[in-house]
């Protein structure tokens, strides 16, 4: 096996393996279970809609290692557009390796050619160090700012 990795964005046949990534994820860093049903529709959703923002792979020989996802944010601050890096997620056999290095540049690559891009935002779950230490290692810092939520029943 190759270990040439290789960046694209998503596509709809990818829905299944990234909705997979997602529930290993939520379980990994927070013994979350997501709905399947319901991470599956919100992958769809987010592949059909491209203004809502856009998944890429990473892949090895065509086989999907791992993938995060765009969402963008407009900041009236600094009149750009803010990219939150989400749903982050790489196959343990393949952590390690510069898989989650090669998304970010890819990231910062696209970002280069766009003229309304102010920087890049992430949500870490708090005990999660090793992911800390990779985002401080590519060059994130960690802001003065908390992050707060009101789930709205019934929506989420």
């Amino acid at each position: 096996m190759s270990d040439i990795i290789e960046i694209r964005f998503a596509s709809e046949a990818d829905c299944e393996i990234i909705a997979q990534f997602n529930i290993d994820m939520a379980f990994e860093t927070e013994e979350l279970k997501l709905i399947p049903a319901v991470i599956t529709a919100g992958v769809k959703n987010m592949l059909a809609n491209p203004s809502h923002g856009f998944y890429l792979v990473a892949t090895i020989e065509e086989k999907i290692i791992g993938c995060l996802m765009i969402t963008k944010e407009w900041s009236d601050w600094r009149n750009g557009l803010f990219w939150w890096i989400q749903s982050v997620y790489v196959m343990a056999d393949f952590r390690g390796r510069g898989v989650y290095r090669q998304l970010y540049n890819h990231v910062q690559l696209l970002a280069q050619k766009e003229d309304n891009v102010c920087g890049f935002r992430l949500y870490v779950e708090q005990d999660n160090m090793k992911a800390q230490s990779t985002y401080k290692k590519l060059g994130m810092a960690e802001t003065n700012y908390k992050l707060y939520e009101q789930l709205i029943p019934d929506n989420t």
